[in-house]
């Protein structure tokens, strides 16, 4: 019986660690012969521009499918590629106080991204990401607080575009 057990447990073990495939805990399912990824540099074509921030937005991208995959950053013929450019980038009053000025406002900044899978171009994709931050509007949008709002608004985008084009949620 003992003996009966053992075998059952190790055909159990082998079938959780080989049942589903490649995949991580990060839910991020990346096709085996995809080795590489290639972050082309984002432009900015938003009505305003802020300087030094298509180039932030890149390399916050770069730096999370590292640290969320085992893929290799190049600087071309990658695997898979991710280009676009800053879209939006548009600060308004959020919410009003009694005397009818704003108490709070609202940076939206939208990215539009072209995902090109070289090995299948099925998993093509282009969408348009975006994300706000809230800030009191006796604050200007500088130093701490500019650095804070760009920090949450990137690290929201950067996931969704993960999200939708490697975890395909």
């Amino acid at each position: 019986m003992k003996y009966l057990k053992i075998i059952f447990f190790e055909i159990l073990v082998s079938f959780l660690c080989t049942g589903c495939g490649i995949y991580s805990f990060s839910g991020i399912s990346i096709s085996p012969e995809v080795k590489t990824f290639e972050v082309r540099q984002f432009g900015n074509q938003a009505p305003i521009v802020e300087p030094g921030l298509d180039r932030r937005f890149t390399t916050d991208l770069q730096d999370f499918i590292l640290n969320q995959t085992n893929l290799d950053l190049v600087t071309n013929n990658g695997d898979i590629i991710y280009e676009g450019e800053i879209v939006q980038f548009y600060i308004a009053p959020n919410t009003a106080t009694a005397d009818q000025t704003a108490a709070e406002s609202r940076l939206t900044i939208a990215i539009r991204l072209r995902y090109i899978d070289t090995k299948n171009s099925d998993n093509d994709l282009e969408q348009t990401f975006s994300f706000f931050f809230d800030y009191p509007s006796s604050q200007l949008l500088t130093g701490d607080t500019a650095e804070t709002a760009f920090a949450i608004i990137f690290e929201r985008i950067t996931q969704d575009m993960v999200n939708a084009t490697l975890a395909k949620w």
